[in-house]
């Protein structure tokens, strides 16, 4: 989402003739953009905007957007005196009002509507993938989660919007779109007629697009896989089969504490749909270690269902509590050093479930979207329909769309020729 957010903001100044640059000795106005999700990024944001604050020349304007600019707030202005401007996620688009009057100090944090996604320009140039967000906040009020604070609670964006938006980018470059959002499979808009769609209403909408090749979603809600959206991995075969559906923990206890209201079965169940649908669909999942109350048990329970579902590519991090959220609040807060030692041992089991899965790969081979060269130059960067990176060799004749051939594998990426050329 704040990749999608960055590439609007830097539309945006496009348009009114300023450029981008690398340094910010040079700049006139340096954005961070931020996420809250965890306390470790807020604590960096502060320390990042001291180093700009002394890189940068004595009248650029400087200040945050996103998620910890909704949570810092006024407060921000006292952490840092010098900021000129705190937009929260929904209002960044207001940034031209800093501008126009750099002298004044800009505030705003209202979460209200979706504006932005009207008042902000299209990009001239797509990315070959382009994100496409659908829906923003969440309703489900995780305990640990700080994005109904950030973010708000759902909102789906009217599915004219997301189609016009979809198609501008298929027109001017996208070859992926990745359709986002919190609670991405919880998309539900109904328009004036009274028609009512959903994600998969956009999938099947968005696959009779020409010259669109893959389209995917991020990140999905265990309770809203529904059926529907479960059948279009066995009749599309633009949607590429490999999903992101976290589970979190693998406790009942710990899912209770959470507020994630699934059974463990259920889950299981929801797997066993998918691959009956796609025999060749891949999970990936987010972890939380070291949840207050957590117990050996609960943790074991955990390494149970990531060995158990195999999980070939997961996002795991340490409890960080977060203001605004009642598990900040809940007695048994884990040692610190209890929860780093669970995250190395769950990173070993799933770094090394991502291996073996990567070393089946080898020798098959994928139609695969490129998504630019490396630092050197020498080789193109690949990604399959599993999101693997394979690493090619470039070639003046190679071409966006090609089928690779795995060649060697480890737990990081791939490396692959293309067997598309002759």
């Amino acid at each position: 989402m704040n990749v999608y957010d960055s590439w609007r903001i830097a539309a945006m100044l496009d348009a009114r003739g300023m450029e981008q640059t690398d340094s910010v000795a040079d700049a006139d106005i340096i954005i961070l953009n931020t996420c809250s999700v965890r306390e470790k990024a807020t604590n960096k944001v502060f320390s990042e905007l001291g180093r700009i604050r002394d890189a940068k020349k004595p009248n650029a304007l400087f200040g945050i957007v996103g998620c910890v600019a909704r949570e810092a707030g006024a407060t921000a202005f006292h952490r840092m005196p010098d900021l000129n401007f705190v937009l929260g996620p929904q209002s960044y688009h207001k940034l031209p009002q800093i501008l126009e009057n750099p002298d004044a100090r800009l505030l705003n944090i209202d979460l209200s509507g979706l504006e932005k996604f009207d008042e902000m320009p299209q990009m001239v140039t797509a990315p070959v993938v382009s994100y496409i967000p659908i829906q923003e906040g969440c309703d489900h009020c995780c305990t640990y989660c700080i994005v109904p604070y950030t973010r708000g609670r759902e909102i789906s964006r009217p599915f004219a919007d997301v189609m016009r938006d979809t198609l501008h980018a298929v027109k001017t470059g996208a070859f992926e779109i990745c359709f986002l959002g919190q609670n991405v499979n919880g998309y539900k808009y109904t328009d004036g007629n009274g028609k009512t769609y959903h994600l998969s209403d956009l999938i099947r909408e968005t696959a009779k697009i020409p010259h669109l090749y893959r389209i995917r979603f991020t990140s999905s809600y265990p309770t809203e896989m529904t059926d529907d959206l479960i059948e279009m991995f066995k009749t599309e075969p633009k949607l590429l089969p490999f999903l992101n559906m976290p589970i979190q923990s693998g406790s009942p206890d710990v899912l209770k504490r959470m507020n994630r209201p699934y059974s463990l079965d259920s889950y299981l169940e929801i797997i066993d749909k998918l691959r009956a649908a796609r025999p060749d669909i891949q999970i990936s999942s987010d972890f939380i270690v070291g949840f207050p109350g957590e117990t050996d048990a609960d943790f074991e329970q955990t390494l149970k269902i990531a060995k158990q579902v195999r999980y070939i590519n997961s996002y795991s991090f340490k409890y960080s509590p977060r203001p605004h959220t009642a598990a900040a609040l809940m007695p048994d807060q884990i040692p610190e050093n209890i929860k780093r030692e669970r995250l190395a041992i769950l990173d070993n089991t799933l770094n090394e479930i991502q291996r073996e899965f990567n070393e089946t790969c080898v020798d098959k081979t994928f139609t695969c979207l490129c998504e630019g060269s490396d630092k050197t130059g020498r080789h193109l960067l690949y990604r399959t329909p599993y999101m693997q990176q394979c690493i090619v060799q470039n070639r003046d004749d190679s071409s966006a769309i090609a089928d690779i051939k795995i060649t060697a594998a480890n737990r990081a990426s791939l490396r692959g020729k293309d067997v598309t050329l002759k």
